[in-house]
């Protein structure tokens, strides 16, 4: 394949690429976004391998083979509610991938600037193009491929314990070691001083002293964020292993590898930063890893929760008229997304108005509920985001809360000293009736208190979600 042929075959990727992103905007032409992806991928891996340069074609086509049957295996057991997870080790993987490539291409500059002239002469490949750059394109090259491994080694422990996190195989709350933010800037100080060292030919050990304090460095930064501000961590790791990808495109010379890298940091910092807005959270303050943790003492609760049976329920949305549904993680742990379907579809064949309202950081990950409800065929035109429906509660007959904790929290309102202080939540106690679908009286994934479940004009539904609503339908005829 000519090297035009991979240039249009990279530019015809880059822009199903854009396509692609663009379409993902919109729950009508997500579906068909997705399939651009998977076709500029396709596109573009093909490219690549087929390209000129390209040499060991054999062993090419066996890691091809293991990492589709290892994809497809895990692809086919994940369930929807670990999706979140599964993102966050995927990054990881990106990551890895670029401290790989950065010191392949460190070695292999090493390896080319020891040979002579007429075994520069005979190279192919990567080394051919290392041959034949000047000293200044060297010095470029470092910096590429310092760049490329911190960035990447940030990702990759901090999307580990990212995913430690989510999967509920590391503790949730914010902690730091003692000292705090001073270890992470010290850390970073150190990198800038390894990197000034290794721009001046100190060595390949400035490269790996430094690999070793990005990696505490991601530690270090996702350990101390709490779990309630995981799906902007999920976000924030995604755009690092964008810029991650676009540094190891400069260094490989990769022009498609620049552009996609590009944008999936720019989307992933865009993405980053409308969810801090949606947290009432400092963008800088994300990037730093320096909130998620409380300020004083948790304001007291008063009352007790009160239970109600489905009876009671299904008595209450029989005379309701109008009935906003909340769906968390919950409902999809629980996997009652198809439940949820079907009660919406019989009250709204009692005449009654039915709506979603979805927070921004609902779930742990952006657009997790939103992809549940299309899953379940929930009507799009009744899903709403919180900025639309947020002032509807007050004229709200019942407001249905599956599963949420924060998202739903007054505190954040009420509490000065609450770790969600200031945060936007949906105001669902100005409903007339709020009933919650609850597994039982914990405080859920963040472990924050939540004073909704006290209100007198709040009932608590416990029991799974799925269970609990399959036995509600049949009184909602």
């Amino acid at each position: 394949m000519s090297i035009g042929i991979v240039q249009a075959a990279y530019i015809s990727a880059a822009i199903l690429f854009i396509l692609a992103l663009g379409g993902l905007s919109g729950q009508e032409s997500a579906k068909r976004a997705v399939w651009y992806g998977i076709v500029g991928m396709a596109v573009a891996v093909g490219a690549t391998v087929f390209g000129p340069g390209m040499g060991h074609l054999w062993l090419v086509i066996i890691g091809f083979a293991v990492a589709a049957v290892v994809g497809w295996q895990v692809a086919m057991r994940v369930q929807m509610t670990e999706m979140p997870q599964l993102v966050a080790a995927l990054h990881s993987f990106v990551g890895l991938a670029a401290v790989l490539i950065g010191y392949n291409a460190d070695l292999e500059l090493a390896r080319v600037q020891g040979l002579d002239e007429a075994a520069k002469a005979a190279l192919t490949g990567f080394g051919a193009v290392l041959a034949h750059k000047e000293a200044v394109e060297i010095a470029i090259l470092r910096v590429e491929v310092f760049l490329g491994v911190f960035i990447g080694a940030v990702t990759f422990t901090g999307s580990i314990i990212a995913f430690g996190k989510l999967a509920g195989k590391v503790d949730g709350k914010a902690k730091k070691l003692p000292g705090g933010h001073l270890l992470n800037a010290a850390a970073a100080i150190g990198s800038v001083v390894l990197g000034v060292m290794y721009f001046n030919d100190a060595g390949i050990w400035t490269l790996i002293l430094m690999t070793v304090l990005a990696f505490f460095i991601g530690y270090h930064l996702i350990m101390g964020i709490g779990g309630a501000d995981m799906p902007v961590v999920v976000s924030m790791l995604n755009s690092y292993s964008g810029w991650a990808a676009a540094a190891i495109g400069f260094t490989l010379g990769n022009d498609l590898l620049i552009v996609t890298g590009a944008l999936v940091g720019s989307s992933g910092a865009i993405l980053s930063y409308i969810m801090c807005k949606a947290m009432n959270r400092s963008f800088i303050s994300v990037i730093l890893g320096g909130f998620g943790a409380t300020t004083g003492p948790a304001m007291e609760i008063a009352g007790e929760q009160i239970a109600i049976d489905a009876e009671g329920v299904a008595a209450a949305l029989n005379d309701a008229d109008s009935i906003i549904i909340i769906p968390g993680y919950g409902m999809a742990v629980a996997q009652a997304q198809q439940s949820v379907s079907e009660l919406t579809k019989r009250l709204r064949a009692k005449g009654k108005t039915v709506r979603f309202a979805i927070h921004p950081v609902a779930g742990r990950l952006p657009g997790h509920m939103n992809v549940l409800l299309a899953e379940a065929k929930v009507p799009y035109d009744i899903v709403l985001e919180m900025d639309e429906i947020n002032e509807d509660f007050p004229t709200t007959d019942v407001a249905i809360v599956i599963g949420s904790n924060d998202i739903v929290n007054p505190a954040a309102q009420e509490d000065p000293n609450s770790p969600i202080a200031g945060m936007p939540v949906l105001e669902c106690w100005k409903a007339k009736q709020v009933f919650v679908s609850k597994r039982g009286q914990g405080t859920g994934y963040s472990g924050i208190e939540n004073p909704l479940f006290y209100k007198e004009n709040t009932r608590m539904f416990y029991g799974d979600a799925k269970k609990s609503l399959d036995a509600l339908l049949p009184m909602i005829a």
